[in-house]
Order: C-alpha cells, then structure tokens, then sequence
C-alpha cells in the first residue's frame, strides 16, 4: 500500500520564488549563457549579472564556471568570498555567505527539503547561513536551515545537517566539529 501521494504534492503551496516568471525565465538565460558552461567568462560579469537580478554581492568576489545558482534575488555574498567551479546553490529560500568564504568544487548548498511524514510531501524549505571566514570542502552538502559558524570548516565530502560550531574543523557523515581550526593561536588578523 502506498502511503506517499505525489499526486497530492501542491508546488505552489510553501515556496515564494520571489519574482515573476518572466524575470525567472531572463535569469535562467543568463545563467546559460554566463554560468552554466566552461567559458572563462571573467568572475566580474558573473558578480554583474546576479547584482542585475538582485543578489547582495560585496567586493573582490570570485564565481568560478559551471556554478548554479537557482535565485540570485534571495543570495547574499560578503566581501573576498570565493565560489568554486560546479558548486550549487539551491537557495529556494535566503542563503546568506559572508566574507572571505570558500564555497570549494561541487559544494551543494539545499534550502529545499519536503516532509516525508506528510503524504502529500508539501516544502520544508529553510534558508542558510555561512559565517566569515568559513571553507565549505569539496562535495559537501549543506542541508536547509544550517547555520556555519564563523571560521568553520566543513572538510571535503561532508554532510553537513545540522549547524557547525566557530572557529572548528568539522567532518564526516553526519558532519561532526573535530577540532579547533587554530590550536593554541589567537583568532587569525584580517587586513
């Protein structure tokens, strides 16, 4: 006996894409034709572009190819902030990343999530936050509603489900703080 109901699922209920179809359907073009692909299209005319949809991008920002990002108009990008070629941000709901960040290769930031004890599988979307000083590894999966604290790492392949604490090098599956990210050192100067 089946219990889930995909017929029931309503994707208009729970998810506020933030902006008309038209303006969705221009971004997806533009994502095409500047992000999607290997053509080394310089990092500022990337940077351009979301600033054009309405993304929050600081200064000396570097979006590396083949990286997708779903809604620009709900992304926030701090200063010095690095995003490495194939990384995803689904961010159906506000991703925050804060400066001197790095999202590395394939890194998949998922605000998008639907309830399994429902059986009409309705959104359980939740945004994400990535605090200064942050490195997300290669191929980690942050899940919705995670929280990274400041100078945190994710090490690479990491499932990240459940908020990281600051200033730890944190790894596995489930993701899990090891150690501290600056033994014995004050908290490193920035310039």
């Amino acid at each position: 006996m089946t219990r889930v109901r995909q017929d029931l699922f309503d994707a208009r209920l729970g998810l506020d894409r933030g902006r008309s179809r038209l303006v969705e359907a221009a971004w997806y073009v533009c994502k095409l034709v500047f992000f999607l692909n290997e053509i080394p299209w310089p990092s500022r005319l990337r940077v351009g572009c979301l600033r054009l949809f309405g993304a929050k991008v600081g200064c000396g920002v570097v979006i590396k190819p083949r990286t997708n990002i779903h809604l620009p108009w709900k992304l926030e990008i701090g200063d010095h902030t690095w995003i490495g070629e194939e990384a995803f941000i689904l961010n159906f709901e506000p991703v925050r990343i804060g400066a001197h960040v790095c999202i590395s290769q394939r890194a998949f930031l998922c605000t998008g999530n639907h309830d399994y004890r429902d059986i009409a599988m309705p959104y359980r979307n939740r945004p994400i936050v990535i605090g200064d000083g942050a490195w997300i590894g290669a191929q980690c999966f942050v899940a919705p509603g995670v929280v990274v604290g400041e100078e945190a790492v994710a090490t690479a392949g990491s499932v990240v489900l459940k908020s990281l604490p600051p200033a730890m090098v944190c790894s596995g599956n489930p993701c899990v703080p090891l150690r501290a990210r600056w033994p014995g050192k004050a908290e490193p100067l920035r310039p």
